[in-house]
């Protein structure tokens, strides 16, 4: 079998892989990541999102081999050591972006790629036309897109804090 070496979440792991296995099912069963969901099995829904090299990318589409060298990110890697929350995953929280948190991982870590290609900003048509790829059958988005605002301001350093952007 071949062996795929990645660094996952800043821990470098090197890994027997079937050459036929998709990222996510080594991160899941392998690395026991399950922050990173599978939904669909069509890559439709965004669940599975991770960042590889910076990029967010379905990791139900992916195959492991192809991430050999790689830097990726997933849910569980986004925290600080001390356990403070990246600035999305507290929008999030903040903003009750979330219901059943089934698509969350996903629509997080898409949505800090989103705001990390529009240093300029977004107006919430283009966040909502950024999250075209990942879906949620909870909310009504209206609170993610809010969230996703909030958290872009202190991502660009408009505003010192979360909190701050919901006042």
């Amino acid at each position: 079998m071949p062996q795929v070496t990645l660094t996952v979440n800043g821990k470098q792991h090197s890994v027997a892989v079937e050459g036929r296995t998709l990222l996510v099912e080594l991160l899941r069963e392998k690395l026991r990541l399950t922050g990173t969901h599978v939904g669909c099995d069509t890559s439709q829904c965004g669940a599975c999102v991770v960042h590889i090299n910076g990029e967010s990318v379905k990791s139900c589409t992916t195959l492991a081999v192809m991430c050999e060298g790689a830097q990726v990110t997933t849910i569980e890697g986004l925290a600080a050591a001390d356990g403070t929350l990246h600035p999305m995953q507290e929008a999030f929280r903040e903003y009750h972006a979330l219901q059943c948190g089934f698509c969350t991982p996903g629509m997080v870590l898409s949505a800090i790629d989103l705001v990390q290609k529009h240093p300029e900003g977004l107006t919430e048509r283009e966040i909502r036309e950024g999250l075209e790829g990942n879906l949620c059958r909870c909310t009504g988005y209206h609170n993610i897109v809010k969230a996703i605002a909030a958290a872009a301001d202190v991502m660009h350093g408009k505003r010192d804090t979360i909190a701050a952007a919901a006042e």
